[in-house]
């Protein structure tokens, strides 16, 4: 079958606080970042082959009905070997690129945290704060399988963790992101554009904003606008600061804080509320916190939206629930399931968007990389695609 190779890792763009690869480290990204886009579009279309052929029919003959949910649809295909192999390599994939990317920016961390203390000795994009407590739910879990996550620091003014982020998320997608791994914050910047050309914003607010690769492009999209993007994760945002400041992207700011507590904001002050592949990073009990604070900062009338996975519906098959939900149990993503069994427009009403404002949309990342087209198909993988859910809607007046 056609095979579509991902571009090469040395068309990221290499702006100055990304860390110094080697040939050899390069060699491994590419390497696994072709795995990567080998598995999602080689082996991956044969679980639905086993199921179909094999898992589903073994089921209804030994019980004499068909699944009732997405957990029995795991219990049957974790027993098949062709489910089995992908798992395992897909895994696979994930903790070598953690480990890859983790030996390069170790090897030099003290030098890439002087990169960023210098770039931003003339700038006031970031603030962080003393004593700040990251959140239980941040704390507890190494997401993607990265030591650490997005918060730990290894010394003070350390970045490597968010230098591990940003140069791997690359290889995690097999380059479907474009060369600044922005391309869902250019997807929602540009479809905002075209689908409300009367919005204009002075005050919007990212929460969960990271290193800023979705950020960035809501602030040169809309230059006129004051962009804060907020976070848990000092690294994340020490480098991000310090990477829009490299980028030249001076209308944004850079706010540690907690989601569920965003004291700093006052009462209807942002015209835009974001958040981009953060819900389901969240816990169980702060998610309803956050969307009422998101309320209560969103002024009346003003626009909140959401890029995530799309959620589980009776609509969904059982066996596509079942494969979306991989991320919950194997990368280290206990929240992704409970955050897409929860009905959006029921959050969104926490947040002050009645039901006649909700919507919900797809976005397709936008991809400055692709050199190459084939039938024009983006391969589905139950995780990583960048066809996005969008879900949000207009605050009430």
């Amino acid at each position: 079958m056609p095979y579509q190779l991902p571009p090469v890792w040395t068309e990221l763009k290499q702006h100055a606080v990304f860390p110094e690869f080697s040939h050899d480290e390069r060699a491994r990204y590419n390497f696994l970042a072709n795995l990567n886009r080998f598995i999602s579009t080689v082996i991956a279309p044969g679980n639905q082959l086993a199921y179909a052929k094999r898992v589903e029919p073994a089921f209804v003959n030994a019980n004499g009905r068909g699944f009732a949910d997405r957990f029995e649809v795991g219990e049957a295909m974790k027993q098949d070997p062709v489910y089995q192999m992908w798992a395992s390599l897909r895994r696979s994939t994930m903790e070598m690129r953690q480990q890859n990317g983790r030996a390069v920016v170790l090897r030099q961390a003290q030098q890439l945290a002087n990169r960023v203390a210098k770039e931003l000795e003339h700038t006031d994009l970031l603030q962080l704060k003393e004593n700040f407590q990251v959140p239980p739910y941040l704390r507890h879990v190494d997401n993607h399988l990265m030591p650490g996550s997005y918060h730990t620091e290894y010394f003070q003014g350390d970045v490597s963790n968010a230098a591990n982020y940003d140069s791997g998320l690359f290889v995690t997608s097999g380059g479907m992101l474009g060369s600044l791994t922005d391309g869902g914050g250019r997807a929602i910047a540009a479809w905002i554009k075209e689908t409300y050309p009367d919005f204009h914003p002075h005050q919007i607010l990212d929460i969960g904003c990271g290193l800023g690769h979705n950020t960035l492009p809501i602030a040169i999209a809309f230059p006129d606008a004051m962009v804060i993007g907020i976070d848990a994760g000092a690294p994340m945002l020490r480098y991000g600061a310090a990477r829009a400041h490299a980028l030249k992207v001076q209308n944004v700011k850079f706010i540690q804080a907690d989601a569920a507590d965003m004291k700093e904001f006052a009462d209807g002050q942002f015209d835009w509320v974001q958040t981009t592949m953060f819900l389901h990073e969240t816990g169980g009990k702060s998610i309803h916190k956050i969307f009422k604070e998101i309320g209560r900062v969103l002024k009346n009338g003003g626009l909140n939206l959401h890029i995530e996975q799309p959620q589980y519906t009776p609509e969904m098959s059982m066996y596509e629930q079942f494969m979306r939900d991989w991320d919950a149990y194997y990368n280290a993503e206990p929240y992704w399931g409970h955050m897409h069994d929860l009905k959006p427009e029921e959050l969104m009403e926490e947040a002050g968007v009645p039901k006649n404002k909700f919507m919900q949309v797809g976005v397709k990342a936008i991809n400055d990389l692709d050199k190459k087209k084939q039938d024009g198909k983006v391969t589905e993988d139950y995780g990583r695609s960048p066809i996005w859910n969008v879900f949000g809607g207009w605050k009430a007046e």
